[in-house]
Formats: structure tokens, C-alpha cells, sequence
């Protein structure tokens, strides 16, 4: 029972109708003692240690997946994610086109009709190799704008349909050419929230890209409050100019009652404060309830996870783009930037360890809007298996997955 996946350049994936499990046995949740998982449809019902003198094993029941003796843990979270941009698949794409946001986005903008970006089978492959990666739950941001208007949105809804529940993803309208600076941006925005089609709407550097800080954060923030939606803004902008912003957006939070509702993606600007400056900007931050994403940049300060926490202000990870009209890299694999982030933050002891393994995978719940992600009776069977000693050794070697299952449904085994 396996769904195939694609490579680069490969056909278009057979996306077969994930099978669902009634229980696994012979797991060790989070390294723990060897247990059997059962499941009831999308659920977890219960989890119940094997003793030694009886390992009961799958026999021939299809329904039941044997994980021989494999550590256990909840599905990957991938908390910002561009399932829509990329062109995973289809032949090799050489980067080209002038660096810098805006010269992404002008090549983004010339090419993307031609590469057939949005498309429905391009992200539904793109979904597919993160589930072979363990994502079985995502937030993604999808470009919204005056050539595209709502139809990437409708395209990423029909790709995580396909998956039958096994995949599950929460949807940022996002701006990439900017707010105000397109007339039209911001009511297309607003018909994505009341409608009811997305469940953030999304900003892009307010200062360096509309050159309107007020404005746009004025313009999101009201539409979030006429609509219940949330906002997740991409934040680049460095040092004081970002948390200038950050600042903004606090303001309009204890204004219009949005406390919890606000989320900072990527916020360089936080790692790039004197201590100091940092900590009072988190505690305001922690006080309106916002929360922070990061894709764990290279060559850039790290978002420092112990301040966060003291502060109250949720972290989770993210893949950014896979393979788009922006960068040649990418897999897909949230796991990985769990690495990249405790690498580049030095982290190296077992508690730390297994404090960014539960960043990308139960403590990330919060970004895909559930209450509980976890391996626990009445959570989403979202479990991902790995053959590894614990959770600290399958982070640090990044190894491969062997069984990913979301929502009851087995989405991928390896060979």
C-alpha cells in the first residue's frame, strides 16, 4: 500500500486513493515503549503498551500497519509553505531573471502562464512529495492578484482535495506583487476572507514593498476585523524598520481586538534587535497573542526560540517555496529545515533536540488551527514513522521516512 510520489521531472504522480488503517502495532510513540495505535476513521482512539510475552503483529490484516519496532511521532506541521509557485515535475528550469524581490517577482509574473503555474497536477505533486517527507498538515500562502485574481485559491483547494482528507491545508490569500500599490489588490483580498475562502489574508512588507506601512497594515487589519479572518504577513524588512512595523501591527491588535490573530512570517527584524530592544518588542508581541514563522534562513541570525517562549510567542517552521520561479531549492521536507534551524541556532542537547522536533510537529498546532496535534487519544492520526533510536536521532540525521499516514489514510510506505 503506498502512494507513488514524483521525482523532478517525472510524470505526473498516481495520487491513488490513500488506504485507511485501523491501528498500528509494534511503534514506539516519541521513542517510548513498543505500543499499538489504534485508529477510527480520522482519529486516534487509543494508544496501549505491548508487553513483552505478546507483540501482536499486523497478520493479515491490510487495515493494520506493522511498524516493526520504528519510532513514532506526530505528522510534520509546515507552517508557511508556497504550494501554488512551483514547478516541480516538469523539466529542469534554469534560474534566471534579476535578484532581489522585486526581479522574483517580474520573472514569477512573465513566466508562470507559460510554465502552467498555478495547475492543479503541478501542486498536487508538490503536496505528494511532502507527504513522502511526513507533512501531513500545512498553511500556505497562495498568490493573489490582478492577473491570477481567486483562481490560485481554488486550485490549491481542488489539489488537497484529491488526498481525501489526508492531507489537510489552511490557505493565506497572499499579495506577492504588493497591497496598495495595484489597485485592486486589497478588495480581492477582501472577497478571499468573505467569501470564506481562505482563512488568512496576507501582506507583504508594508514599508519596503507598498512604501505605506500605515496603509496596508490599516487596510489588512480592517478586513481581518470586518471578516474573522487572520493575518500572516510576510515581514523582510530588517532591524528597526521591521519592528517599526511589528509595532504598527500591535497597535491596530489591541485596537480592533485581534489578539491571537496575528502571525509574523520570516520577522529577520526580531533576530537583528539589540537584547534589549528584543525582548520588549516580544513581550508586546506576546501580549497581542502573535505568533512567528521562519523557514530558517542561511546566513541570517536565527529566531531565538528560548526568547520566544519566555516571551509567549508561538514558533513554527516552514519550507518557504519548493522549486519555483524563485529558487532552484527546495524538497519539501519540513523535517530538514528542523535541522537546519538547530544547526544554525547551535543546539545540541537532548532537551533542546527534542524541543525543535516538537516545534515542527505538535507544537506547530496551532498553526494549522487544531487544538491538539499530538500522539494522544482524540487527535488527528497524522504519524509519521521513522527507523530511528528516538526523536533527537531521527532529527539529526534527517532520516528518511518510512510510513507516513494522515488523517487514518497511509499516503505513502517506503519500499
Amino acid at each position: 500500500m503506498m502512494m507513488n510520489t514524483a521525482k523532478p521531472g517525472s510524470p505526473l504522480p498516481t495520487v491513488a486513493h490513500p488506504p485507511r488503517l485501523t491501528a498500528l502495532t509494534n511503534v514506539r510513540p516519541w521513542g517510548g515503549a513498543l505500543s499499538r495505535i489504534e485508529l477510527s476513521g480520522s482519529r486516534i482512539t487509543s494508544i496501549t503498551p505491548l508487553t513483552d510475552e505478546a507483540h501482536p503483529t499486523a497478520g493479515n490484516e491490510q487495515s493494520v500497519l506493522d511498524g516493526r519496532g520504528m519510532l513514532a511521532l506526530p505528522g510534520l506541521i509546515n507552517a508557511h509553505a508556497h504550494v501554488d509557485k512551483s514547478w516541480w515535475g516538469l523539466p529542469w528550469q534554469s534560474y534566471a531573471g534579476e535578484a532581489g524581490t522585486q526581479g522574483r517577482i517580474a520573472h514569477e509574473r512573465a513566466r508562470r502562464e507559460e510554465l502552467g503555474i498555478p495547475g492543479v497536477d503541478i501542486t498536487r505533486r508538490v503536496l505528494a512529495e511532502m507527504a513522502r517527507h511526513g507533512t501531513t498538515a500545512l498553511r500556505t500562502h497562495v498568490d493573489v492578484d490582478l492577473g491570477l485574481g481567486l483562481r490560485g485559491i481554488d486550485v490549491v483547494r481542488e489539489a488537497v482535495a484529491s488526498f481525501e482528507g489526508a492531507i489537510e491545508a489552511q490557505i493565506v490569500a497572499f499579495p506577492q506583487d504588493g497591497v496598495l500599490r495595484r489597485d485592486g489588490v486589497g478588495e480581492l483580498l477582501r472577497r478571499a476572507a468573505s467569501e470564506g475562502r481562505c482563512e488568512y489574508i496576507g501582506g507583504l512588507d508594508p514599508a519596503g514593498i507598498d512604501r505605506d506601512p500605515v496603509g496596508q497594515i490599516d487596510l489588512l487589519t480592517d478586513i481581518a476585523a470586518e471578516t474573522g479572518v487572520g493575518i500572516d504577513i510576510h515581514l523582510h524588512d530588517p532591524a528597526e524598520l521591521g519592528a517599526f512595523q511589528i509595532e504598527l501591527l500591535c497597535d491596530r491588535v489591541e485596537t480592533l481586538g485581534l489578539k491571537g490573530r496575528v502571525t509574523i512570517a520570516h520577522g529577520f527584524s526580531v533576530a537583528q534587535l539589540p537584547a534589549g530592544r528584543r525582548r520588549d518588542l516580544l513581550a508586546r508581541m506576546g501580549e497581542c497573542g502573535m505568533s512567528m514563522t521562519t523557514v530558517a534562513p542561511l546566513r541570517l541570525p536565527q529566531l531565538p526560540l528560548g526568547e520566544l517562549r519566555t516571551a509567549g510567542v508561538p514558533l513554527a517552521l516552514g519550507t518557504d517555496g519548493i522549486r519555483d520561479l524563485w529558487s532552484p531549492y527546495g524538497d519539501g521536507d519540513t523535517l530538514g529545515i528542523a535541522w537546519q534551524f538547530a544547526r544554525a541556532s547551535s543546539i545540541v542537547t537532548d532537551e533542546d533536540l527534542l524541543d525543535v522536533v516538537r516545534l515542527a510537529t505538535s507544537d506547530a498546532a496551532w498553526a494549522v488551527g487544531r487544538t491538539s496535534h499530538d500522539l494522544v487519544p482524540g487527535a488527528v492520526a497524522d504519524i509519521v514513522l521513522v527507523d530511528a533510536e528516538n526523536p533527537m536521532d531521527a532529527l539529526a540525521r534527517v532520516l528518511p521516512r518510512e510510513a507516513v499516514i494522515g488523517g487514518g489514510r497511509l499516503l505513502y510506505r517506503a519500499e
